[in-house]
């Protein structure tokens, strides 16, 4: 579900950003950027300058990504929540600005506000796993819709209206369509096993016991001012014990926006 979750996201991702989908089967999805994202992406700034300065256009770069388990050794990028490539596209969302705002391409019609959030969930202790959550919020009727990017995938969206197409002003504000997404993923937090947290507890315990019972060991021959050198090292790796080891679950907003859609295709996506 995980590496799914990760598929849709960078389908949604470069969808959006316009580049071209030229393969998206079995978990493998190849795209050719645009000059914008080769630049934030590919790392290639003198190609860019030399090209600009011949007067020609370019070519932005192709690039494959397999997030299938099962064709983890084709040719392509294996990527998943720990690959650098993946944390440089959340980045490039940041530097781009994290928030957008489109309008599905359809004919007249009413089009209405949905609010979505692209969550990452960090679960850190003894072992690290990370989940993307996509929630879809209507700013009408405070209807709730999860895997929503997964569920956009059919739609085409512009940063233009179409013509005859008009907007319906939100009757939910933003900042408490906020709140209540933000309010869901806690619950869904707490409604998810604990198992890894109270084993990152335990553990945690064990190492603080022998590594008190070692300093213990010290302290007892020690001199007054080796006592104090020794508490400070003790308290030091104390604090780095819990940094690495105690649980702790960690909430990020990697992107959102406003996604204006049709009744129609919001019939759909609620369904």
């Amino acid at each position: 579900m995980e590496q799914l979750a990760i598929h849709n996201y960078l389908h949604s991702f470069f969808t959006l950003n316009k580049c071209k989908i030229e393969e998206n089967v079995n978990g493998k999805l190849t795209v050719q950027l645009t000059e914008e994202l080769d630049r934030l992406l590919m790392n290639r700034p003198f190609y860019w300058e030399y090209i600009k300065k011949m007067g020609q256009e370019g070519t932005p770069a192709t690039l494959t990504f397999v997030s299938n388990p099962k064709y983890k050794d084709t040719d392509g990028e294996w990527i998943h929540f720990g690959s650098p490539r993946l944390h440089q596209i959340f980045r490039s969302q940041l530097e781009q600005g994290k928030y957008t705002l489109v309008y599905e391409q359809a004919r007249e019609a009413p089009l209405k506000p949905w609010l979505v959030v692209n969550i990452s969930i960090s679960y850190k202790g003894r072992q690290k796993k990370e989940e993307l959550l996509s929630i879809g919020l209507q700013l009408i009727n405070g209807t709730m819709v999860l895997d929503f990017m997964e569920k956009l995938k059919p739609l085409q969206f512009s940063n233009m209206i179409s013509d005859y197409c008009f907007t319906i002003s939100p009757i939910i504000r933003i900042p408490s369509a906020y709140k209540r997404i933000e309010n869901y993923v806690k619950e869904y937090i707490q409604e998810q096993d604990h198992s890894w947290a109270e084993d990152a507890n335990r553990h945690f315990e064990k190492e603080k016991d022998i590594l008190e019972h070692f300093y213990k060991t010290y302290l007892e021959n020690a001199t007054a001012e080796e006592k104090e050198e020794l508490t400070n090292r003790f308290e030091s790796e104390r604090k780095d014990l819990e940094k690495r080891l105690l649980p702790e679950v960690d909430i990020s907003v990697i992107n959102g926006g406003l996604f204006y859609i049709s009744d129609s295709s919001s019939s759909k996506i609620v369904h």
